[in-house]
């Protein structure tokens, strides 16, 4: 972020399979930069990096409009279909280093399904394996995108509803990650109003965090 006139912030995304975490990557980037479709099995196998083009309209500075990028890291999901936790840990932890190393990671996107219940289970080790990623800090630097809202939609659910009516083990990730939380819809092409919406919500919550970067290491342990 050393030009003045330009910003960039570092995202990477987590997930299980088929929660629409590739589309997500997506959507964030305008573009088709990863491979997303349905499957029976994981279709995320490495780490892969996109990067947006120039993004103007979504921020201000000083009374000055500031050109926005962004570059958004894929990974496997964990659980993963062939790989090993260790293996997909290893491989998010090499590219995360390799790619964020010297500019450092704004925010990791924690990928649920809104139209899924999320069981204790799964959030333990969502926990877990973040905070085997990103170490002690990990809660300021973690965000929820829950995906498939228009399926909550469909079902007459507003976003204040569909929290009333969650569960409690859903509220209290996301009251770990200081209610950082986005409604996501994967199963359309995002509009350029929507990305935009989604894109100042993501910036606010790196506003929050006083614009702080996690500076990771390439570890072997």
């Amino acid at each position: 972020m050393a030009d003045s006139n330009e910003m960039t912030i570092n995202l990477v995304v987590l997930g299980r399979t088929q929660t629409g975490k590739s589309a997500a990557g997506n959507s964030l980037l305008g573009s088709s930069d990863f491979e997303s479709r349905r499957s029976p099995s994981s279709v995320t196998t490495c780490c892969s990096l996109g990067r947006s083009c120039r993004i103007s309209g979504i921020i201000r500075r000083n009374g000055c409009e500031v050109a926005l990028r962004v570059r958004v890291l894929d990974t496997p999901s964990y659980p993963h279909s062939s790989l090993s936790k260790e293996q997909v840990r290893d491989a998010v932890r090499s590219a995360l280093a390799r790619h964020f190393g010297e500019e450092g990671l704004h925010l990791a996107l924690v990928v649920l399904r809104a139209d899924l219940p999320l069981c204790a289970d799964e959030r333990d080790h969502t926990i877990q394996f973040i905070q085997e990623l990103l170490g002690p800090t990990w809660k300021d630097f973690t965000a929820v995108l829950l995906t498939h809202a228009d399926k909550a939609e469909e079902t007459a659910f507003t976003e204040e509803a569909y929290l009333h009516s969650a569960s409690s083990t859903l509220l209290s990730l996301l009251s770990s990650v200081q209610h950082k939380y986005i409604f996501l819809d994967n199963q359309k092409s995002i509009i350029k109003e929507e990305r935009a919406t989604v894109l100042r919500k993501l910036l606010n919550f790196i506003r929050q965090n006083n614009y702080q970067v996690l500076l990771l290491k390439h570890s072997k342990e």
